[in-house]
């Protein structure tokens, strides 16, 4: 009996593309979605036996249609598809989500990746696994978001709040409240205006992974 699959992802194209490439690989994909309250109705009705969903999604992400699965005890297994690695996403798997791969790599690893699930296992993408980890000797592991990772790799490459404002297309004052919250989540010293610069020096290995 083929393996009923639901897709959800915002961009038709790669929706589209997604579903041509399981459906060739002898996949039975159910329903497509565009969204992500029409994701979560289709898997409430339908019952599939995997959900494969982007994560960024108009009214919800995949991540909380995952947890609502979870907390109404459904038993469809979760793929969770992305642009970039979340560290968030990766604390998941195996709890609300079962299978976690960037969108660059899906093609190589969806099949994989279902039949890891279907096997009673949970899988990530070897890109996906070596995330960066961020510990130091005065606190406990903490995470940093998406963007706060991107601000520090620019700032290792030694570019100014201006000059990263215009690469993230954001404005300065965004990217000092970035760098304002990665201060505060390392315990830095807040009246130094180069404390990050330092630290990173003291941490070459981060972005060495």
């Amino acid at each position: 009996m083929p393996t009923k699959l639901i897709l959800a992802d915002d961009h038709p194209l790669l929706l589209n593309g997604t579903k041509e490439f399981l459906e060739k690989l002898g996949y039975h994909i159910i329903y497509t979605a565009i969204d992500g309250q029409e994701a979560y109705n289709s898997i409430i009705k339908l019952n599939p036996d995997i959900a494969i969903l982007d994560f960024d999604m108009p009214k919800l992400n995949g991540l909380e249609i995952a947890e609502e699965i979870v907390r109404k005890n459904i038993t469809t297994k979760i793929i969770i598809l992305t642009l970039h690695k979340q560290e968030a996403l990766l604390n998941e798997v195996g709890k609300s989500i079962h299978g976690y791969i960037t969108k660059d790599s899906a093609m190589q690893e969806l099949e994989a990746c279902i039949n890891t699930i279907k096997s009673g296992k949970t899988y990530i993408s070897s890109k996906l696994s070596n995330s960066i980890h961020f510990d130091t000797s005065n606190s406990e592991n903490f995470e940093l978001t998406v963007s706060e990772i991107k601000i520090l790799k620019y700032l290792n490459e030694n570019l100014s709040s201006n000059q990263i404002a215009e690469e993230l297309f954001i404005s300065k004052r965004t990217v000092e409240k970035h760098r304002s919250n990665i201060i505060k989540k390392l315990n830095l010293d807040s009246s130094n205006q180069n404390a990050l610069i330092i630290w990173l020096k003291n941490h070459p290995e981060i972005f060495n992974k």
